[in-house]
């Protein structure tokens, strides 16, 4: 019930302009749907709705934007980042000037395992990793892949 509730609200809003709450309630009793405010308040929540203007000026319900994709995170990476080094467990990726902190950030969705932190300046990363073993690593897959 929800999952149709929730694919209705997707359509609804892709179809049509809905500026408000209220009138996704009204489209969703109008299609069947029993819902409250409530209800639709929290699919809104769920969903990751958000308000955007439209090309007049509306603000409507659209989905969220996506999440980068990994080959744009992969294309900042590897224009940011020029050089690798490491000594003992910390890694330093040398970047292009200014792209230090956009690479940093790709770095950091990678979630990559035994990663302690990462400090990203103008145009140098350092990674603090747990062991001397995981940064050998970090810096092997860190230089293959500007190496692409």
């Amino acid at each position: 019930m929800k999952k149709n509730r929730q694919d209705e609200i997707i359509r609804l809003i892709t179809d049509k302009v809905i500026r408000t709450q209220e009138e996704l309630t009204s489209a969703l009793l109008a299609d069947g749907f029993s819902v409250t405010q409530a209800t639709v308040s929290r699919d809104i929540r769920a969903l990751g709705l958000v308000k955007q203007a439209d090309k007049d000026g509306t603000l409507r319900y659209v989905l969220p934007p996506k999440k980068t994709d990994v080959p744009t995170q992969t294309a900042i990476f590897n224009h940011s980042v020029i050089d690798v080094d490491s000594a003992e467990n910390i890694v330093v990726l040398k970047c292009n000037t200014g792209t230090a902190s956009a690479a940093c950030a790709v770095l950091d969705t990678l979630n990559l395992h035994g990663i302690v932190g990462t400090i990203a300046g103008d145009d140098t990363i350092f990674i603090l990793c747990r062991t001397s073993a995981i940064a050998d690593n970090i810096f092997t897959k860190c230089k293959k892949f500007i190496n692409n």
